[in-house]
């Protein structure tokens, strides 16, 4: 069974025991959470649509762990006009394990 899940304004198809990076959500390590904005359900060729959520559907989870992703270097450059800016990005992100999908 796998379900598609909406959560830090992207979209994740997910299946009962994948790990996914996620947008940081201010919560424990091991703490259990429910993700309740499933957009779609499925099992083999059978698939539920919402519009634009599945009622009744839920996702549940434990976080694993909490941290920043690898740096994004950005580096802008005007060439002749002794233009360089360079800059730096860490996102932070939270690491979950999914346990259940129901219906």
């Amino acid at each position: 069974m796998y379900a598609v899940i909406k959560t830090g304004g992207k979209q994740y198809r997910v299946a009962a025991g994948e790990k996914l990076k996620i947008e940081q959500i201010p919560a424990d390590i091991g703490q259990e959470i429910e993700l309740d904005q499933v957009l779609a359900v499925g099992e083999g060729d059978q698939i539920q649509v919402g519009a634009p959520l599945v009622s009744g559907a839920v996702v549940k989870a434990t976080i694993l762990s909490q941290g920043r992703h690898d740096k994004v270097r950005i580096f802008k450059m005007r060439r002749r006009k002794h233009y360089q800016k360079r800059q730096g990005h860490r996102q932070n992100y939270t690491e979950i394990r999914i346990d259940a999908i129901s219906a």
